[in-house]
């Protein structure tokens, strides 16, 4: 075997251990789930995984519990879900089928419809007894998995399965789903804001990552906020008293990268007057952060691949080694798998990196929560510019939640930053005629698209919406004072206070 398959089977091997030590450190079910199966499909590199567990409760019904991978539509292989998992659980033993379509096991055209190829499945199995089964389909680049793959699959679940026998912590599961409230709570202190699903899925992965002191992978758009959870794992963390130090792998010359990271010592190269520590020394036994990691240069990855793995570094121009002890935690825009497919990224280094995965959702991906970050900056900014502002009018918010942040967290406070410098001094609602002329022509375009929208809706929903409308805009304009409101609708504050808790409408907090 070459010696780089041999390093890539040790670091798989590697990364087995560290999924143990990983999800023995964590208190959540639902985490657990999220990283075994999220481990299996990068290890195997599946286009999905899949896992599903045994009722406890009456031993035979059976629900999916977590679905990972990069099918956006997961639901569409319940079939094969079901007829392979249950294949798996009836005969006690694991599955390979190099093609699913002509396997002589299931109903010939039993999945026709259906875009698969090469599907794994492995029983999840604990003093003897099946517990669940996790599933991998299709492998990228319409590769076929083989017994090798099988091989690692069954590792990994003998893994993961003492981990998931916990029969309080599934019956849990299947009752019902943790409170999010005191998630909420914790983190917004930190900078963190949201209420969405998808918000509150990004803050579990948080919690529990901050939980083991592994490697995190944060992989999202730009704009979405990376440096602020990587700031916040490290808060709460085991590591919270040593340094955070964040570098920036796009924005530094190449050639100025290796000093940047390792230091140098005197006499090093022209103009090194003096001894210098690298960022990495300056992490000791802290946390570095290295956004846009994909940026690094090979040489730089094969260098920093050295720290990863043998815990000590070597200053530009030195010949001794010194021991560092420090968490990374890497960002990247781009998704690092398709690089590596690519041969633009290290295949070894990727590996070390993608320990624990965090997914960082787009804007477009929790707009329920564009109001609360909307309100939270337009807090920032007013005081700093010596504005009475306010609110935003409700044209404005409905503006910001329909059109699409390619910049993400990072543009929609450049947006509102800049509508706190437009609005004059005496202003205390940002209403739609103070938007950017770049967005006045967006804004006039997604009305009408709300209209078309509102026309195809029946009566009695437009007639709900427009009365939400009007309520909110004279709670807004009268300081949310409900009798002042009352008298500007010509109707009851008891009747204004009925129709406030009918719709939904509460004071922004």
């Amino acid at each position: 075997m070459p010696t780089k398959s041999i390093e890539l089977e040790y670091d798989k091997l590697e990364r087995l251990l560290e999924l143990a030590e990983m999800i023995g450190q964590q208190r959540d079910f639902d985490e657990i789930l999220r990283v075994v199966t999220q481990q299996a499909a990068s290890l195997l590199n599946a286009e999905t995984a899949l896992i599903m567990m045994i009722n406890p409760q009456t031993h035979q019904t059976v629900k999916t519990v977590f679905k990972e991978g990069r099918e956006t539509q997961p639901h569409r292989y319940h079939t094969v879900h079901a007829q392979v998992c249950g294949w798996v659980l009836k005969n006690n033993r694991a599955f390979l089928s190099l093609n699913i379509k002509d396997d002589p096991r299931f109903r010939k055209d039993r999945f026709k419809d259906l875009s698969l190829k090469s599907v794994m499945c492995v029983p999840l199995r604990t003093e003897g007894v099946v517990i669940g089964s996790i599933l991998l389909l299709n492998k990228d680049h319409d590769d076929e998995f083989d017994e090798n793959d099988l091989g690692y699959l069954q590792k990994l679940a003998a893994v993961a399965a003492p981990f998931l026998r916990n029969v309080q912590k599934i019956q849990e599961y299947f009752a019902a789903p943790l409170p999010a409230a005191a998630l909420l709570a914790k983190y917004e202190p930190l900078g963190l804001l949201g209420k969405s699903k998808k918000f509150i899925e990004l803050l579990q992965a948080v919690e529990a990552a901050a939980l083991c002191d592994v490697r995190v992978l944060l992989e999202g758009q730009s704009g979405t906020g990376k440096e602020l959870i990587a700031r916040a794992i490290h808060q709460i963390s085991a590591r919270r008293d040593g340094p955070f130090v964040a570098i920036d792998c796009g924005a530094i010359p190449a050639n100025l990268l290796e000093s940047e990271l390792f230091g140098h010592v005197k006499g090093a190269f022209t103009g090194a007057a003096s001894d210098r520590k690298g960022l990495l020394e300056e992490a000791h036994q802290g946390t570095l952060f290295m956004d846009e990691i994909a940026n690094l240069p090979l040489e730089m990855q094969t260098k920093l691949l050295r720290v990863l793995q043998d815990g000590e570094m070597r200053p530009l121009g030195s010949n001794k080694p010194r021991k560092i002890d420090v968490r990374i935690i890497s960002a990247s825009s781009a998704e690092l798998r398709q690089l590596v497919d690519s041969r633009q990224f290290r295949e070894d280094m990727y590996y070390r990196l993608h320990v624990y995965p965090i997914a960082v959702p787009a804007l477009s991906e929790r707009r329920e929560d564009i109001p609360l970050l909307a309100n939270h900056f337009l807090k920032k900014f007013a005081p700093q510019q010596q504005k009475p502002v306010e609110a935003f009018h409700e044209q404005v918010l409905d503006f910001m939640q329909q059109r699409q942040w390619e910049g993400n967290i990072r543009e929609l406070e450049n947006f509102v930053e800049r509508l706190v410098t437009l609005a004059k001094p005496n202003i205390t609602i940002l209403r739609y005629d103070l938007l950017p002329p770049e967005y006045q022509k967006e804004f006039k375009k997604n009305k009408a698209t709300s209209l078309a929208q509102t026309i195809r809706k029946s009566l009695n929903e437009s007639l709900a919406e427009h009365e939400e409308q009007l309520i909110r805009q004279a709670l807004i304009e009268n300081d949310w004072n409900q009798s002042q409101a009352a008298r500007v609708l010509k109707i009851s504050e008891p009747n204004l206070r009925y129709r406030m808790n009918k719709l939904g409408i509460t004071k922004p907090a």
